[in-house]
């Protein structure tokens, strides 16, 4: 299964060109990616289909610090303070959402991907189907 990447880099003009250059370097092909920038520092959040070692070794070799998960997709109302509630759920219960994004909305519902530090307790706590290895 492919793992969800939220990548830390300096925010500088040619830096993401860099980065998705290396990974097409070593055929990782980017599903999703979100990039966002606060001051000197960059941080973009990549989905691949494949190659996780290989996206490893890209971001160790390039020194940009990094952490990798795999995301939880919920459907919630389309409303304020739905996030929040689920969000609420998970801290509530020591599960820490690292990165999140809504992948899709339609008909007052929001398809919410989000990247927490332990999927399997995530999915218990929001009465989601575990995932079983094929």
């Amino acid at each position: 299964m492919s793992q969800q990447f939220v990548v830390q880099m300096p925010n500088k003009p040619g830096e993401l060109s860099r980065l998705t250059r290396a990974l097409c370097a070593r055929g990782v092909n980017i599903v999703q990616i979100n990039q966002s920038t606060a001051g000197d520092l960059s941080c973009a959040i990549i989905h691949t289909d494949c190659c996780d070692d290989d996206t490893s070794d890209v971001l160790r070799g390039m020194g940009y610090p990094y952490v990798m998960g795999t995301g939880v997709t919920v459907d919630i109302e389309d409303t304020p303070c739905s996030l929040g509630d689920v969000s609420d759920k998970l801290s509530e219960k020591g599960v820490n959402i690292r990165s999140c994004c809504v992948i899709g909305r339609h008909n007052g519902r929001a398809q919410w991907s989000l990247d927490v530090d332990d999927e399997a307790r995530a999915r218990e706590i929001l009465g989601l189907p575990a995932l079983v290895d094929a």
